[in-house]
């Protein structure tokens, strides 16, 4: 067999095993599907082929999300360019929400990785592994730029507070809609376009809270959008 042949076979392989653990842990969770049943659901007789490709199981979680971090970017790169220097919450939050609404729309259907991201979100040492990938990320550190000079007054505390509850809301809001279109249930949005819309909505209105001083601490104003007086 040529090195061009086998490449390709080896690079089919991979392919495959990404695509059924993706489903898989989408389903069932990470650590509830072994090796092997990945193996098997990606049609390998080898029980070891996903630990002969991949290592261990974080590192084909690690592959999972890398294979769809590219197309994601393209979409922010996209989006950041028609932003510009804009000074509102709304175009920076679209920049966040619509990359990954517009990527699982343009996936097709069913897709999973809606639901794989909620599950690596829900642990603690998997969900660093996408907590890395986006530090690596140029366009996700231009997005928490913006976010930073449209509210400058914010407290840090509440801002990485408020960053954290925007990723949950994405990840489960998404992963919800996207079960929901699995099992041919209805969709409060009819489409991804309009599913983002909602949750651009929500995470503008999240980051435009009022910041409450603790009770404790003898105050209790609310001041808009962070800014103390």
């Amino acid at each position: 067999m040529s090195e061009t042949r086998r490449g390709e076979r080896v690079n089919a392989t991979r392919e495959q095993i990404l695509a059924a653990a993706e489903r898989l842990f989408a389903e069932r969770g990470v650590y509830a599907v072994s090796n092997r049943q990945v193996s098997e659901a990606a049609g390998q007789g080898n029980n070891a082929a996903v630990g002969y490709h991949f290592g261990t199981k974080a590192d084909l979680v690690r592959a999972i999300v890398r294979k769809h971090s590219e197309p994601v970017e393209l979409l922010r790169r996209r989006m950041l360019a028609e932003a510009g220097d804009s000074t509102e919450i709304r175009d920076w939050v679209g920049c966040l929400v619509r990359p990954l609404t517009g990527h699982l729309a343009e996936l097709g259907s069913p897709t999973w990785y809606a639901r794989f991201g909620a599950q690596v979100m829900t642990d603690p040492g998997l969900r660093q592994i996408m907590a890395e990938e986006a530090l690596t990320s140029p366009t996700l550190q231009r997005i928490v730029e913006g976010l930073r000079q449209c509210l400058p007054d914010l407290p840090a505390e509440v801002r990485a507070e408020r960053a954290d509850m925007a990723a949950q809301l994405m990840a489960h809001m998404c992963a919800q809609r996207e079960r929901a279109l699995a099992e041919g249930r209805p969709t409060p949005r009819a489409t991804w376009h309009d599913a983002a819309t909602g949750l651009i909505d929500a995470i503008v209105a999240l980051w435009s809270a009022p910041v409450t001083r603790d009770a404790g601490t003898g105050g209790n104003s609310d001041e808009q959008g962070g800014t103390r007086s």
